[in-house]
């Protein structure tokens, strides 16, 4: 489209839209145009890629995640449909700055993390790269919630993101789902054999909605699918009537609480049971609708395992298995031995986490009850499974309560997975390595070949050349564009790793983005911050593995080195962004220490010459596309063995930004990839967590045997300084200490000296710097899913 096309179909939508004249429209018409306009535009590009999937019988793959942390949909998809600079210019002509509509989009509400971030970049990357790709999930009313500190103390309340960004979705009732829960089963024998009906179930509507998902430089464009909950049930005019107008919209507030909220706290057996009615609600409506559009097509479902491939991230769809095997045998009439063999051929599973006390589990009392269907199903599953091992592998009978899908009264999910599914990927080498070994060893041993690795990947076309333009202008004139389209091509910046002209550059570009970065926070935050100071920066889920205390510890290590010893530190602006559940009472009392310290420090005359602490409230997509650009040191310091893999090291890496962490995760890779010269490792690696572990590790013995942890816990414990309490930090340290903070603090600080030892030396920052940006290529989302099509989905390219 040329930008002639592009402004004349912009002012069509305004005056067919607004009744307006385009000159005259405000800034919310105009953006409420443009997204009409750019949807058009892939609305028709999806039915070309429809089409051709069609002509060819592509096999196509779904992606079943409960989130989807997608940002903002504008800026990406002008990115990738090369219309950015068209819609620039034509709203300069009109008086209107592109920059300010793309402010005016709220992050869509559809995730809280890594997970979901991934899941984002999966899907951008199998468009780019013309693979037919669906996503499913739920149409979250209020996202996850939006993050306001007060006092110290997260608060949580509704992000009402549909409102300005709810455009971008494009409803579908033609294509509802019917989802059932409650009842009872009852069995029933005829001459066709035995038959199981779901009696007095409670009825739910599933409203499909579908976003369009664009990809760099290509016509493919596939689709998002999120389901919206609606009461099956006819408006109660009769208790309307009465004058008992709750009741009368009773049966609409259950079902539609489905939908609500991502993640409702579990912490009360009411948040349990939504959870679980949430991921079977949208399990049921994606598999339905994946079976019902393929027998339409094919007339059969024998050849689904040829045609589909349902990908189950994370255990919360791995309702995927007992409901395919439901809607095979209810509806479509299969035997068990048949459906098992079409579901054991289609279902493909990535596990995020080792660690056992994260792996999903529901009450089987909860579970029947909610699906009493679905429970009779996993029932069976788990009594065959059960009995297959115990014959055909007689040295795994003493553990089958580990491995079984029904033990110790509840329902195993991930064991379920790992049991049906013809594929198990972790998503890092080291995690990979620990599935096999550890925690799904006994499942290696009895389906060798099943489990494998991927690791994650980021899109760097987002967190890079969009989130960066500046560096990726200059790679460019560096290098060539080839890495836009193939992030390999970054080592070729490796011929400049002496150029001192090349670090100069790298210098002003991270200072401008540092600018940029300080202003927001003195917006935001209302603190001055230095961009001349060192950019430390842990953005991520707040979870006490991924130990946001360690670097908080240290944080106010360096202020008692100040205030008692006289030292004069490094320059360093310490930025926290994270968000923790809402039942979690920990991550909560950790965000404000966080906070405390800021509070403390940034009103310091004299420790605030050389620290500064800020913690960004609400962190986002949008956030992390001004923060990742700007940082300096990233920090990935959860303990050795229990971060699965991780993304926000990649986005940060990708920009240049120097890692400091542990051999966890993903950093494993990146440091065999940059030389351990051009990363800060420190602490345990995974078998001496493991083993001190076994030994009894004692958090007091390490106190005892360290002045300077000795004095930080006296001194929090005190709280004569910090002005607050935090006694149950204290206690966490002092009697439990369970993700070994305590115990790699020395390494930790010592690793911290180092560091800032580098960043005084500015050609030794800028080679290192240089290094990461170079070797980050790896870590691109297109090189994951080519891993994943070729030997996990088995799929071809749309020609």
């Amino acid at each position: 489209m040329t930008k002639e096309q592009l402004k004349n179909e912009l002012n069509t939508a305004i005056r067919r839209k607004f009744s307006v004249d385009p000159a005259d429209a405000n800034a919310r018409q105009t953006y409420e145009a443009l997204i009409d306009v750019v949807r058009d535009i892939l609305q028709a590009k999806h039915a070309d890629t429809r089409a051709k999937t069609d002509k060819q019988a592509a096999k196509q793959v779904y992606y079943m995640s409960m989130e989807f942390l997608l940002g903002r949909s504008l800026k990406n998809n002008l990115y990738n449909l090369g219309l950015e600079d068209a819609a620039k210019d034509v709203l300069a002509e009109q008086g209107k700055d592109l920059g300010e509509l793309y402010k005016m989009e709220p992050d869509a509400g559809l995730g809280n993390g890594g997970l979901g971030r991934l899941a984002a970049c999966y899907l951008d990357s199998l468009t780019a790269l013309d693979y037919p790709a669906t996503g499913f999930s739920i149409r979250y009313e209020f996202g996850i919630f939006k993050q306001v500190i007060l006092d110290g103390w997260q608060m949580e309340f509704p992000d009402n993101w549909l409102e300005m960004g709810g455009a971008w979705l494009i409803p579908r009732p033609d294509e509802a789902q019917e989802v059932f829960f409650d009842g009872e089963i009852e069995e029933i024998w005829s001459e066709e054999g035995l038959k199981t009906v779901h009696k007095n179930y409670d009825k739910v509507r599933a409203i499909p909605y579908d976003m369009l998902i664009s990809g760099h430089n290509t016509d493919t464009v596939n689709v998002l699918r999120l389901w919206g909950a609606k009461s099956a049930s006819e408006f109660d005019m009769g208790s309307f009537s009465r004058g008992d107008y709750l009741k009368s919209v009773e049966n609409a507030a259950k079902a539609e609480a489905i939908s609500k909220v991502l993640y409702p706290a579990d912490d009360h057996i009411e948040g349990k049971n939504l959870r679980l009615r949430q991921q079977y609600f949208f399990v049921c409506a994606s598999v339905k609708n994946i079976v019902q559009n393929h027998y339409a097509k094919f007339g059969t479902l024998d050849n689904l395992p040829d045609k589909v491939a349902i990908h189950i991230n994370d255990t919360h769809p791995s309702l995927c298995v007992p409901e395919l095997m439901r809607i095979l045998m209810d509806e479509y009439e299969y035997q068990w031995d048949d459906a098992w063999g079409i579901t054991t051929r289609t279902l493909a599973y990535t596990n995020h986490t080792v660690m056992s006390e994260a792996l999903e589990t529901w009450s089987i009392d909860l579970f029947r009850a909610r699906l009493p269907r679905i429970f009779s199903i996993v029932e069976e599953i788990n009594r065959r499974f059960c009995a297959a091992v115990y014959k055909d592998h007689p040295e795994k009978r003493n553990v089958l309560d580990r491995i079984a899908i029904l033990s110790g009264g509840m329902v195993h999910m991930a064991n379920l997975c790992v049991a049906c599914c013809y594929s198990v990927n972790g998503v890092s080498g080291l995690h990979s390595d620990i599935l096999k070994e550890d925690l799904f060893r006994d499942y290696n041993d009895i389906f060798p070949g099943k489990l494998t690795n991927v690791t994650n990947g980021i899109i760097h076309r987002r967190w890079l050349c969009q989130a960066n333009p500046k560096l990726s202008g200059f790679l460019t004139g560096l290098i060539g564009d080839g890495f836009v389209d193939d992030a390999s091509h970054l080592s070729e910046l490796l011929k400049y790793q002496d150029d001192r002209a090349v670090y100069r550059e790298l210098e002003k570009i991270k200072a401008a983005n540092k600018e940029r970065l300080a202003e927001y926070i003195r917006t935001k935050n209302g603190v001055n911050v230095d961009p001349n100071s060192l950019f430390d920066v842990q953005a991520k889920r707040l979870h006490e593995y991924k130990r946001q205390l360690l670097c908080a510890l240290y944080i106010y290590d360096l202020y008692l080195q100040i205030k008692r010893d006289g030292a004069a530190p490094q320059p360093r602006t310490f930025i926290f962004g994270a968000k923790a559940s809402a039942g979690y009472v920990m991550a909560k009392e950790i965000i404000r220490f966080i906070c405390t310290l800021g509070q403390l420090i940034n009103n310091d005359p004299v420790a605030g010459q050389y620290l500064k602490v800020v913690f960004l409230a609400d962190y986002k997509v949008s956030i992390a596309e001004i923060l990742m650009p700007a940082a300096e040191a990233s920090e990935q310091i959860s303990l050795a063995g229990k971060e699965a893999s991780g993304t926000g090291n990649m986005k940060f890496m990708i920009n240049g930004a120097v890692t400091i962490g542990t051999l966890d995760g993903a950093n494993v890779e990146m440091s065999e990839l940059v030389g351990e010269e051009n990363i800060f490792l420190f602490g345990m690696k995974t078998p001496e967590v493991n083993a001190r572990r076994m030994n009894g590790y004692r958090p007091t013995d390490v106190i005892a045997s360290d002045d300077v942890i000795r004095r930080l816990i006296d001194s929090i414990r005190s709280g004569d300084i910090l002005g607050n309490t935090f006694d149950n930090i204290v206690h966490y340290l002092t009697d439990s200490d369970p993700y070994m903070v305590l115990g790699d603090y020395a390494s930790y600080r010592a690793a911290q000296g180092r560091l800032a030892a580098a960043y005084g030396e500015k050609d030794v920052w800028a080679k290192k710097s240089l290094i990461n940006i170079a070797r980050a290529g790896h870590f691109a989302s297109d090189r994951a899913i080519r891993e994943y099509a070729d030997n996990i989905w088995h799929l071809t390219k749309l020609k």
